[in-house]
């Protein structure tokens, strides 16, 4: 079955150019032209993928972000000329899985939409796993692989998919430091341009979730001037 992308492009001809790009890949694509719009669309149907751009009429592409991460996982990349660090940084900050600044490539759109989609997918062959391997369990974390949120002190926290991918890379390799380049390429499975923002940004996230205190994680700890490890 054809996977389905809801596309929030305010811009009719570029919209369309996605669009037309998409459907020759076998994507079924839903446009939307406004936030309000969009947010109807959203609530209405189920999407594998958002295409979601920043500058919108009638509700803004960043409100939209938060609205549809008070809800959903789904994957959502950012199309925006808004290219500057900060924009970055606030589009992932609330929740975006990635983030491709205008102009780009259909290539480049093609293989982002294609990676993003194909590490959410990978969710759903946990079905398939005896129930033991559901979850991974460290001090009083536990990574529910079957829901893909986070249990700390009982609480449960929901995760993006990059977070999710994040926190169990770190609890299935638990002594390996990593640079920011290797979770970079391991997670966003692409090259690394010295995207130390994404990381960081990511990883703040996660913190914010999991961690009693962000600002002095257990589960995750800064080794400085390298990376990232699992806290002992």
């Amino acid at each position: 079955m054809s996977k389905r992308i809801l596309l929030i492009e305010d811009d009719i001809d570029i919209s369309q150019l996605i669009e037309s790009h998409l459907k020759q890949e076998n994507y079924n694509v839903y446009t939307a032209y406004d936030g309000e719009e969009a947010e109807l669309l959203f609530r209405q149907e189920k999407f594998d993928l958002i295409l979601l751009d920043l500058m919108l009429p009638k509700i803004s592409g960043m409100d939209l972000l938060k609205q549809i991460r008070e809800t959903s996982v789904v994957p959502v990349l950012i199309i925006s000329a808004k290219g500057s660090d900060l924009d970055k940084a606030l589009g992932l900050g609330f929740g975006a899985d990635d983030y491709i600044s205008k102009p780009f490539s259909m290539i480049e759109l093609t293989a982002r939409v294609q990676a993003a989609i194909r590490r959410s997918t990978q969710y759903s062959e946990v079905d398939n796993k005896p129930e033991e391997t559901r979850a991974i369990t460290y001090k009083d974390l536990t990574l529910d692989l079957h829901t893909f949120s986070a249990i700390v002190g009982g609480k449960s926290m929901q995760l993006t998919a990059k977070e999710f991918h994040i926190l169990k890379l770190f609890l299935t390799n638990r002594s390996r430091v990593y640079t920011k380049e290797q979770i970079y390429q391991l997670i966003w499975e692409d090259d690394y341009y010295g995207n130390e923002n994404v990381i960081n940004v990511h990883i703040r996230r996660l913190r914010e979730k999991i961690e009693e205190d962000p600002s002095s994680p257990r589960y995750i700890k800064t080794i400085w001037g390298i990376g990232y490890k699992l806290g002992e």
